[in-house]
């Protein structure tokens, strides 16, 4: 079941995942997990999910989504997926599509998702130095779609009032809110991410409703992922020893 370079990597409550060199998760993806609040929705959907630790996290929960699909555009992530599914016995809750996003009508079901998230590449199209590990590349850099595209899909995606919840770096946040209102979607829910007091942020997630009423943004208090002395905080423990749990 696992390839040349792969392990299971734990995600708690007995689910785990298959990670490899070219297709793995960070602290970033379970922050944007624990954000989405699934459990408010009973269709979701992750744009560009990799490995899938998403959609695996999400499934492990009784309250969490009772359909989920998971989209990425290269085949050996949906493969890696796939199998970790199949680990896990949720062929029937998980249904993997190895598709372009900007491609998917009748592949999956426009104006029928409560949620999709995506945490997509951080740096725009011609800026940043390029991996040479295509995988990589793809991950990181606008090369294979947009913010704009991400969020002209979701907006299709979409049912009237559903979310679309994301992250990104700072310095993109006024790009994410003007894509967002570009394709309907009002950015409702923004929290910033510090990795400790001293230091600037150094991640968002942002939280935007399709068809939302203009204005009503609320900023939640800001995540510390470490206190002052270098030790996680004590949200940062619930949030990923909820997620993970022999991680600490």
């Amino acid at each position: 079941m696992l390839n040349e370079g792969e392990k299971l990597e734990p995600l708690g409550k007995g689910v785990r995942v298959i990670v490899s060199k070219n297709h793995r998760f960070g602290t970033d993806t379970v922050l944007l997990a624990h954000f989405a609040r699934a459990e408010k929705s009973r269709k979701a959907c992750e744009l560009g999910t990799g490995c899938g630790a998403i959609p695996l996290i999400w499934s492990r929960e009784k309250d969490g989504p009772s359909e989920i699909t998971a989209i990425d555009i290269q085949q050996e992530a949906c493969d890696q997926l796939q199998r970790s599914v199949r680990i896990n016995g949720l062929g029937e809750t998980i249904t993997v599509i190895c598709a372009d996003l900007r491609e998917l009508k009748g592949k999956a079901e426009f104006g029928s998702y409560d949620l999709v998230v995506c945490n997509p590449p951080y740096k725009a199209a011609g800026t940043g130095i390029l991996n040479p590990e295509t995988s990589h590349r793809i991950a990181r850099h606008e090369l294979s779609c947009t913010m704009d595209d991400i969020a002209k899909t979701a907006a299709g995606l979409l049912n009237y009032s559903g979310r679309l919840c994301m992250c990104q770096r700072p310095e993109r946040l006024c790009d994410l809110m003007e894509a967002m209102r570009r394709h309907d979607i009002e950015p409702k829910r923004l929290r910033f991410v510090q990795q400790r007091l001293s230091k600037a942020p150094k991640l968002f997630l942002l939280e935007g409703r399709r068809g939302g009423r203009p204005n009503g943004l609320v900023v939640e208090p800001t995540l510390m992922i470490e206190n002052e002395n270098g030790t996680w905080s004590e949200e940062m423990i619930r949030i990923y020893g909820a997620y993970k749990e022999d991680y600490l």
